[in-house]
């Protein structure tokens, strides 16, 4: 026992609350890949799911990469926005995308949520943004919580990290 602590108390673990914003594949990646390393090194961790970050909870992942909006995306190919913007080339962008990242090893994002799962990351989905969509739960996988953002600052306010992706 730690100089200076009491028999009834125990030490708080820390804590990393995570705020997950983006529904594409690309941007999947970062929360589930920042929460199971948070947990595999002992942290406490929430990722509270809002806006189109609820896409990350369906049970069946169907998500694009879309260069439009990220102009630090790099393409193979030089393509001016208005090609980005015809019909086949989201797909084209996605299908590379999972390519590289089968190339590379990384784990498919479904994995890596259920890493989080396993390794006891806490899934908050923002009750106010699935009323607010009308979002069928039925289509988000179990483990998933409900509760507004009073709740998540009560997590997040004892956070030795915050993140916002």
């Amino acid at each position: 026992m730690g100089e200076g602590q009491d028999e009834g108390e125990t030490q708080m673990s820390k804590r990393i609350a995570i705020i997950a914003s983006k529904g594409t594949l690309d941007w999947g990646y970062p929360p589930f890949i920042l929460a199971s390393t948070a947990a595999a090194l002992g942290y406490e961790v929430e990722i509270f799911f809002t806006f189109y970050g609820l896409q990350l909870l369906e049970k069946n992942l169907n998500l694009q990469v879309s260069s439009l909006g990220n102009p630090g995306m790099p393409i193979p190919f030089p393509a001016p926005v208005i090609l980005q913007a015809m019909p086949g080339v989201q797909n084209f962008i996605t299908s590379m995308m999972e390519r590289k990242l089968a190339d590379k090893g990384v784990a498919p994002l479904q994995e890596l949520r259920q890493v989080c799962l396993d390794s006891g990351v806490k899934f908050t989905a923002c009750q106010m943004t699935v009323d607010l969509f009308e979002v069928d739960i039925n289509s988000f996988i179990d483990e998933v919580g409900y509760a507004g953002t009073a709740a998540y600052f009560e997590f997040a306010g004892e956070a030795d990290i915050t993140l916002y992706i």
